[in-house]
């Protein structure tokens, strides 16, 4: 079945087949930096919006990564990790509970990127999977972006003077 390819495509890999996940990796990448973004414009301390604009800029240089090589160094990476464990340093006991996702505006952006981080490191994974190669730095990046963002959704609670609700499972 041959496909009709609009002249007028917004990017060159959206007719690939549904096997190829790395338009999807790609686009994912995008909305990610998108968001990031959005919420750094939330933001109004100085030093995490300079955080912010850095950590855009790593997800878009993450974002080929299926398709040439990984680009992020090693040290970029720890610089993230250091990031991370900053910001969970900075929250003390917030962040030894299971908390619903509330709180201020800024927060909530910050839990959706969370959750759009475990996304990516799903995709990576059903990449692998189906026969195709990644960076185990990769994958690390994907994870460590997931603590960050849940790290700082906290603190921006914090800073915001929301107090965080625990969430008690039924199931587990």
């Amino acid at each position: 079945m041959e496909i009709y390819r609009s002249p007028y495509e917004a990017y060159p890999f959206l007719s690939d087949g549904s096997d190829d996940l790395r338009c999807d990796f790609e686009l994912m990448t995008d909305k990610m930096a998108s968001l990031t973004g959005l919420l750094r414009a939330m933001v109004e301390n100085e030093t995490i919006k300079e955080e912010l604009l850095w950590v855009c800029e790593l997800i878009y240089h993450l974002n080929p990564s299926l398709r040439t090589p990984l680009k992020v160094t090693e040290g970029e990476k720890e610089r993230l990790l250091a990031a991370s464990g900053r910001l969970r340093e900075s929250c003390g006991d917030r962040c030894r509970r299971f908390v619903l996702t509330q709180g201020c505006e800024a927060a909530c952006v910050a839990h959706v990127l969370r959750v759009q981080s475990k996304e990516l490191v799903r995709l990576i994974y059903r990449h692998i999977r189906a026969g195709n190669s990644a960076e185990p730095r990769l994958l690390d990046l994907a994870n460590i972006l997931s603590g960050y963002f849940f790290y700082l959704a906290l603190y921006l609670n914090k800073e915001s003077g929301v107090d965080e609700m625990e969430f008690i499972s039924r199931n587990y």
